[in-house]
């Protein structure tokens, strides 16, 4: 199995746990919970920042001076609609408590000095986009965009791809700090399936090739991306959705495309006159 592949637990409470450890990185972490209603997390935040997207079910949240009841907006993540979600900086208490049946996806990275406030993500004003064209097209909802201020590092979206399309593609990377051409973003992919007996690929790749992972994964799995490409294709009958978490040294979302596949773009904008 590939070491960037994170395997889900088929049933309890915690679904997947990647640390900044595990990863072998800096920024990135990661956790998912499935919790029975009537059931509660409580975690503090440290020297972390959280940002906390309630992804099916409902939730009652406390954290800092924040109190808020019934979070959450849809039965499954491919409902089409935007998440509740909660940032939480540094040196916080967080309870969980659901409601429902739910499933809640916890995503951190190290905050900074400067002082922050907790914060209620309203999913109306979350900005979602389709991208792409043809069986490139997906779905986009930025939950947590770089040009947000709310963050130090964080920055978190979630993807909805049809059956037989391929997402994060042409394939592109962010893996050197080099503005304002590039920057330097670890990522984990939280895949999930619809219907949930399927499975995708992703690959993960390095120029030269030093990097060159290929993987099938399936509902509640994560890819780690700690440097290279990272496009991903869903197969015929089935539905994809991934919740993306970055984070680097600086908060700033700039990619480079591969140039060996580059060309597709310029042949859609050519088609476009």
């Amino acid at each position: 199995m590939s070491p960037l592949l994170a395997k889900a637990r088929p049933d309890g409470r915690e679904i997947v746990d990647v640390t900044p450890e595990r990863a072998g990185w800096t920024h990135v972490g990661f956790r998912a919970l499935r919790l029975k209603a009537g059931e509660s997390e409580a975690m503090d935040t440290g020297s972390r920042e959280l940002c906390l997207v309630v992804l099916a079910g409902k939730v009652d949240v406390q954290a800092g001076t924040l109190s808020a009841s019934a979070l959450g907006t849809r039965a499954h993540v491919f409902d089409d609609r935007a998440p509740d979600a909660v940032y939480v900086p540094a040196g916080q208490k967080v309870v969980i408590r659901a409601t429902s049946d739910a499933e809640v996806a916890l995503c951190s990275a190290p905050c900074d000095d400067k002082p922050r406030a907790v914060r209620q993500l309203d999913p109306a004003a979350m900005r979602r986009s389709v991208r792409g064209q043809g069986s490139n097209t997906r779905y986009i909802c930025d939950i947590l965009p770089h040009d947000d201020p709310t963050a130090a590092h964080l920055l978190v979206v979630e993807v909805r791809t049809p059956a037989g399309h391929s997402s994060s593609y042409p394939p592109h990377k962010h893996d050197r700090e080099a503005p304002p051409a590039e920057t330097q973003l670890e990522e984990t992919y939280y895949h999930r399936l619809n219907p949930p007996q399927g499975f995708a690929f992703q690959r993960v790749y390095t120029d030269d090739r030093s990097l060159d992972e290929s993987m099938a994964v399936e509902d509640h799995d994560v890819v780690m991306v700690p440097r290279g490409y990272h496009p991903v294709v869903v197969p015929h009958g089935y539905d994809s959705y991934y919740l993306n978490v970055m984070a680097g040294p600086n908060r700033f979302w700039v990619f480079r495309n591969d140039p060996a596949h580059e060309w597709m773009l310029q042949a859609a904008q050519s088609s476009r006159g």
